[in-house]
């Protein structure tokens, strides 16, 4: 099997929302994400395509989301990333359960998980989530947005996700073979008596973690289910030795594709969760200031010249702004 670089961990994780109002009104008001892209889908440009993330929109920190209101309400399952976690700054989970009453989140009470404080929760289409409270070092890489959250409490980038899996051991040879390792194993609550959630755990400072939980019952994609999980390969070269050794581990990644603001191969793991890989670059500021990022609807390559046809099939959005929130932010 041919080397290549680990990956550092994640570099963005893909949802299916419904409505796109409610759905930006969530991530970037209550959940006090910033809107660092907005734009189309590039497969299917009738659709909206967000992404929220740190304030400067560092690999590791991206939520995106494709909101197809006729898609219908999905089930996570067996072959799925069953709920993406988020950090959250150690001593904040009480005033993130504050909030959520204000705003009126569905949230549940908090669990332990490998020696960490975990407080689950789902957005208005029932995607799980959670917040993992961290310790950040004095050198973590994101960058807090604090339009509508202090700094104290701002989500600060992708923790892990959580696959369900059938054959979790196919998975985890490949897990070990982008360069994740296992660190630990704890028993999964809600599986099979015996079964257990391990942990796998990257090198890079942000969304180091994968886990991997046994699970029979199958999924269906739609509205609350996550589409992919996009794993860093920060350079083309990184990029193609990633791909080299997928093929290797009998997988069919596709050719790279330009996604304008990285390249991306993808492939279906053994399970059927959906891989991509993504460089670094060129980043989120290759097309708008870094102070005007989200600030207008961005039409990558060819779509531009259909501007006026894309624009006026979308549904009319508002992106929140503080001076627009609620006095009790």
């Amino acid at each position: 099997m041919a080397d290549q670089t680990p990956t550092p961990g994640i570099h963005h994780v893909t949802c299916v929302a419904g409505d796109p109002q409610r759905n930006l009104e969530f991530w970037a008001e209550t959940l006090g994400l910033r809107l660092v892209k907005r734009s189309v889908n590039q497969d299917d440009p009738s659709a909206h395509h967000f992404f929220f993330a740190d304030a400067e929109g560092t690999p590791g920190t991206s939520v995106t989301f494709f909101p197809w209101a006729g898609a219908g309400s999905g089930t996570v399952g067996a072959g799925q990333v069953s709920r993406i976690a988020l950090r959250a700054p150690a001593g904040s989970l009480d005033s993130w359960e504050a909030r959520f009453d204000d705003h009126g989140v569905d949230y549940d009470d908090r669990v332990e998980r490998f020696g960490e404080t975990v407080l689950p929760f789902r957005d208005p289409d029932g995607l799980p989530v959670e917040l993992v409270a961290v310790d950040l070092p004095a050198d973590d890489p994101t960058v807090p947005w604090t339009a509508f959250v202090p700094e104290d409490a701002a989500i600060r980038g992708c923790h892990s996700v959580t696959l369900w899996l059938a054959d979790p051991g196919a998975t985890a040879a490949l897990l070990e073979t982008m360069g994740l390792s296992a660190v630990g194993t704890e028993p999964a609550p809600g599986a099979a008596a015996g079964d257990e959630r391990t942990r796998f755990a990257a090198d890079g400072p942000v969304g180091r973690y994968v886990d991997v939980v046994p699970a029979v019952a199958s999924g269906r994609q739609g509205h609350g289910t996550v589409h992919h999980v996009a794993f860093q390969t920060p350079t083309d070269e990184d990029q193609a030795s990633m791909r080299a050794a997928a093929r290797a581990a009998g997988l069919r990644p596709t050719r790279q594709v330009d996604r304008h603001w990285f390249r991306s191969v993808y492939v279906r793991e053994h399970n059927g969760v959906l891989f991509e890989l993504a460089t670094s670059g060129p980043g989120y500021t290759s097309d708008e200031p870094l102070a005007d990022l989200g600030g207008r609807l961005v039409l990558p390559g060819e779509l531009e010249a259909r501007r006026d046809q894309i624009e006026a099939g979308l549904a009319d959005v508002t992106v929140p702004r503080p001076d627009t929130a609620s006095a009790d932010d």
